[in-house]
């Protein structure tokens, strides 16, 4: 059976470069970067099958003329002639994946089209269209398969635990649960990489001459930060992959010297990091790691940090959210804002290039802006990113402020627009915003 994946282009909205300052907008995130790692999973659980996975991020990073996305779409579906279309959507893809499905259904209404992913998990019924046919939210690699084995012996759907689907006009999840599957050990999936050879050259962070693919040591979060929807689209659990898995898979990956974990939190289980690096350091596995660690951790916890630098993290992705403690506990970081500052001088004592982030709340005045500006200042990292706090669907603040929402653009819900009404005026709020991206010690953008 013929199985196309297509992984949507992201979001152009971002108001935050739109209103900035020419000096500034060297240094704003325009993309983030890294390999579709849910869709590589899927076509591995379907790899008998004749998969092909399209990652238009990359297509359009290549070619940013490259044709609009319904030409992109229908060329590809010429092309392939697929049997089912899969595509994966973020909250700020959800506009493009419904003109991907919107596209293939006027193209071919017998093709399947199905529909996977952070929203899809957090929001199914956000795709009650009749232009998608199945929604799999969660874990969905295995659930696929079965999908796909009943497509293929023309079965009904129906009989598929834990999808949704549109069935004679009605939105409706289906009976019964799906099997228990141990994602992170023995029923784990190594995503196959080989699909995105086309856009290798595409992975490339900042002025790294090596493309980066992503790898994640665990599922879920152990922490409950309101504007985070990680630990709500795993229920509030925490699942840690085993070292063998992680070791088997570092090595596969040669093409790739970069490597980012892709998890919430890298660190949580300390001991678990000393065993993983001492294995890393004693099979002679040399990449380049790129991490999230936690202040609190890093300032708690030295002699971790100094033991993964020695086993290739360069460089850490540190979410300091804010320098005032009060908005901190108002986002349930149970971390002060002095480890932000304790963190920033173990990083720089490990020779660690670090991406500070901070959130910037709407009602923030023009004092706010130069009190988080002068703290940013007296204590520099080497890149330092400053995002819009949203209310993203999922997460607990979305719940608390639902009300008080004046955008409902999902193509805006990207963390780079105001999605609540600022106390600055619009343009000015974007503006002072984006200033802030000029204070940092480095150069490069990580």
């Amino acid at each position: 059976m013929k199985i196309l994946l297509i992984n949507p282009p992201r979001s152009a909205e971002n108001n935050i470069l739109r209103f900035a300052p020419d000096n500034a907008r060297p240094y704003i995130h325009k993309k983030l970067i890294g390999p579709p790692l849910g869709l590589l999973t899927i076509a591995a659980a379907v790899k008998d099958h004749e998969v092909v996975v399209f990652d238009m991020k990359g297509e359009y990073d290549l070619d940013p003329k490259a044709p609009p996305l319904h030409v992109l779409t229908k060329n590809l579906l010429e092309n392939y002639l697929p049997a089912i279309v899969g595509v994966t959507a973020i909250t700020s893809e959800f506009n493009n994946a419904n003109q991907i499905a919107h596209t293939v259904k006027a193209f071919d209404s017998s093709i399947l089209t199905v529909v996977g992913g952070l929203h899809a998990t957090l929001c199914p019924y956000d795709f009650n269209q009749s232009f998608f046919d199945v929604v799999i939210p969660g874990q969905s690699a295995h659930i696929f398969r079965e999908l796909v084995t009943a497509r293929e012996q023309e079965k009904s759907l129906e009989g598929v635990a834990g999808i949704y689907m549109n069935s004679q006009g009605r939105f409706m999840k289906t009976a019964g649960k799906p099997l228990i599957r141990d994602f992170i050990d023995k029923d784990y999936l190594m995503p196959d990489r080989t699909h995105l050879n086309p856009w290798i050259e595409t992975y490339k962070v900042g002025k790294s001459p090596y493309p980066t693919t992503y790898i994640y040591t665990s599922l879920g979060c152990s922490h409950r930060c309101t504007f985070c929807s990680i630990w709500g689209q795993f229920k509030g659990k925490y699942h840690q992959r085993c070292i063998d898995s992680l070791i088997h898979e570092l090595k596969s990956i040669e093409a790739y010297p970069v490597v980012r974990f892709a998890d919430a939190n890298t660190v949580v289980d300390t001991e678990f990091m000393r065993l993983l690096f001492d294995r890393i350091q004693s099979e002679g596995i040399k990449k380049t790691f790129i991490m999230d660690i936690r202040a609190d951790i890093a300032a708690q916890n030295p002699s971790i940090i100094e033991k993964m630098v020695k086993g290739g993290l360069k460089i850490v992705i540190c979410g300091f959210e804010s320098f005032r403690d009060e908005e901190l506990k108002q986002y349930n970081k149970k971390s002060p804002a002095k480890l932000n500052q304790e963190a920033i001088k173990i990083f720089d004592a490990n020779g660690i290039m670090v991406r500070g982030n901070y959130v910037v709340p709407c009602n923030y005045s023009r004092d706010d802006f130069k009190a988080l500006a002068e703290y940013a200042a007296n204590n520099p990292v080497v890149y330092a990113g400053y995002t819009i706090l949203s209310p993203m669907p999922g997460t607990s603040y979305f719940r608390k402020v639902k009300e008080m929402i004046t955008d409902r653009n999902y193509d805006r819900y990207n963390f780079f627009n105001a999605l609540l009404k600022p106390t600055l005026p619009y343009e000015e709020f974007h503006h002072e915003v984006a200033k802030l991206w000029l204070i940092r010690k480095g150069t490069d953008v990580i």
